[in-house]
């Protein structure tokens, strides 16, 4: 009766696990679990749930703990198991483009997807590259006696690399010294802000995974040197920064799901072999400026 019962299970769990005819699975890889990751899986799952699509797409979620090689594993899955792949972050991309090269691929909130080697024949995405011009000149609004700026970022995120280079170019035009200081792991990130707090004016934190998982340790590192945090994400501003520029997260999810929308009305899913690659940037209305003109950061409020 026992084992009656464990395969009466199993075979439940198989009928659970068909693909429904005409349903489209769509898998869904983001790197790591933070809220600027999730608002833009938020804004996907907006956008299809006001779309056509609405009752034929089935999800699958799948969070790679900031493990690339875990990553790579959930390609491997979503090679056998999906029709599209919508990969969140660079690091994930890579992984699914490294499997995955006749189903469409779909990158979102990779910000320079040429250096990243997504530039191939089925891969679409959304840029997020950020509004570095204005990033700076909200750093002069806020702190204009500051002449130093520090910068700590992920080295092993190619995302990060790039717009940090992008941000230092501009505001060594604007005059100022730019300090950086990379890590490649969360455990060096103590000792990288105790070296770079004392020697720069004021703090900028680009968009950066591994930034954003330890959010809390950078503000409270900034306030025991008594410097000033502008951040480049939203995220960063509900987590303790004095002023946030930066690209919408929950923006660019609903420009991913627009761009699953176009990928699914080319042809029938199951007809589906290379999509035109397209980078999708935000328009400029699209970035979110969230402003706090206080002189410290919000350790308080």
């Amino acid at each position: 009766m026992k084992k009656l019962l464990m395969v009466v299970v199993f075979l439940l769990i198989l009928i659970g696990c068909e693909k429904k005819e005409g349903e489209i699975v769509v898998g869904i890889t983001q790197i790591v679990d933070h809220k600027s990751l999730d608002e833009i899986r938020e804004g996907i799952e907006k956008y299809i749930d006001e779309s056509d699509y609405k009752d034929k797409i089935k999800f699958l979620y799948e969070n790679a703990q900031g493990d690339f090689s875990n990553a790579q594993l959930i390609a491997k899955k979503f090679e056998k198991e999906c029709d599209i792949v919508v990969a969140i972050t660079t690091p994930s991309a890579q992984a699914v483009v490294n499997v995955i090269k006749d189903k469409p691929v779909i990158y979102s909130a990779v910000t320079e997807p040429i250096s990243a080697g997504l530039m191939l024949d089925n891969v679409v995405g959304v840029s997020d590259e950020a509004p570095y011009e204005e990033q700076v000149k909200l750093i002069k609004d806020i702190c204009p006696k500051a002449k130093k700026i520090g910068i700590v970022y992920n080295t092993s995120e190619a995302n990060s690399i790039y717009s940090n280079e992008k941000f230092g170019e501009i505001a060594s035009e604007y005059g100022y010294e730019v300090v950086k200081k990379g890590i490649s792991e969360i455990n060096d990130m103590n000792l990288a802000l105790e070296t770079l707090l004392p020697q720069v004016d004021v703090l900028f934190t680009g968009k950066d995974n591994m930034l954003a998982s330890v959010y809390p340790l950078i503000i409270e590192k900034a306030n025991k040197y008594n410097k000033i945090v502008i951040g480049g994400a939203d995220l960063y501003f509900e987590q303790g920064a004095a002023a946030v520029i930066g690209i919408s997260d929950y923006q660019v999810g609903i420009e991913t799901g627009k761009l699953l929308v176009d990928c699914l009305e080319k042809k029938e899913i199951n007809k589906i072999n290379k999509v035109k690659n397209i980078i999708r940037k935000i328009d400029n209305d699209k970035v979110n400026k969230t402003i706090d003109l206080g002189s410290t950061n919000k350790k308080d409020k």
